[in-house]
């Protein structure tokens, strides 16, 4: 299994040792425009790995797409990471340029291969390589409810006061401050829904806490997260791979499910050797349904950028 990562920046590294540290892959590909970048990256990746455990082997090379031909699986990462007061939104003049051109020269050399969005603003990203790619809908998957899902369960957790393997939860709808839907209704305690343990204000706090997650962080760091991006991606990936079969919240092209057409946006879908092998639809109440529809207006709002 050969997996490539485009963009060797801090997500793009985390991504690869993530990959790599699972020992799934035979091979992760870190590719960089920036010359020396992507090998100096796998060169002090690869000097962990008699440390770590791992064997899967990663190469690192500055811009050439020949190195990435027959990849399974290929993750773009590329793209300038959001500053401190910028919305995703924002990114969306440089990032869509990057985005197309990274996509035609990944299916170029690996026209078999999946692809997962990273770049943000992520559903529009993904949606763009729809618009501009032949790839069918299953090879293409956004990366931003994996993440945001993490997030949530963070959030519970600690609200909770209780380890996070026992808490489960699922944020749908798009990849942005304002767009994210956390089903808090479905959230659990092993097996327990949450609103047995805690209160209507205290939900609602961990709910506004899951939306900011990502600006949160921005404020605090300076610039966007990367470990838990990385490991979001490393599980997707290895989904894929390992044709786990795993239920996950991803980007992907709804043509009516939830109500929803030509739209790229959150929803849990099972992931497995071909992709996307099923996008599951949940029954949502009236009030989710209202915030789901109100997420997708947001997300068509930047997808008319393009």
């Amino acid at each position: 299994m050969k997996i490539t990562v485009v963009g060797a920046g801090a997500v793009g590294a985390s991504c690869a040792e993530y990959i790599a540290i699972k020992n799934f892959a035979s091979e992760v590909v870190l590719l960089d425009i920036k010359e020396g970048f992507a090998e100096g990256k796998a060169m002090d990746l690869m000097q962990t790995a008699s440390l770590n455990g791992f064997d899967t082997k990663i190469t690192g090379i500055t811009n050439d797409y020949s190195v990435t031909a027959k990849s399974d699986v290929c993750v773009i990462t590329s793209g300038i990471p959001r500053k401190p007061g910028m919305t995703r939104e924002e990114l969306i003049g440089i990032n869509a340029g990057i985005v197309k051109e990274v996509s035609s020269s990944l299916i170029k050399h690996s026209p078999d291969t999946i692809i997962i969005v990273v770049s943000n603003p992520m559903d529009t990203m993904t949606y763009l390589v729809h618009k501009s790619t032949d790839l069918p809908k299953h090879r293409i998957i956004g990366m931003g409810g994996a993440l945001d899902s993490a997030r949530f369960k963070y959030r519970l957790a600690e609200a909770l006061e209780a380890p996070i393997s026992d808490v489960d939860g699922m944020v749908i709808g798009g990849h942005s401050d304002t767009g994210m839907v956390p089903l808090t209704r479905l959230a659990t305690r092993n097996s327990v829904p949450v609103t047995e343990f805690l209160s209507e204000d205290r939900l609602s706090q961990v709910l506004e806490d899951t939306k900011v997650g990502g600006a949160t962080l921005t404020k605090l760091l300076g610039t966007s997260a990367w470990y838990a991006p990385g490991a979001a991606v490393s599980g997707l990936v290895q989904a894929i791979a390992c044709d786990q079969k795993k239920m996950f919240p991803c980007s992907v092209l709804l043509e009516g499910e939830y109500g929803l057409y030509d739209i790229c946006i959150g929803a849990p879908v099972i992931l497995g050797r071909n992709g996307i092998e099923k996008i599951v639809e949940i029954e949502l109440n009236d009030a989710e349904k209202a915030h789901m529809q109100k997420s997708a207006e947001g997300v068509r709002k930047t997808n008319d950028l393009l």
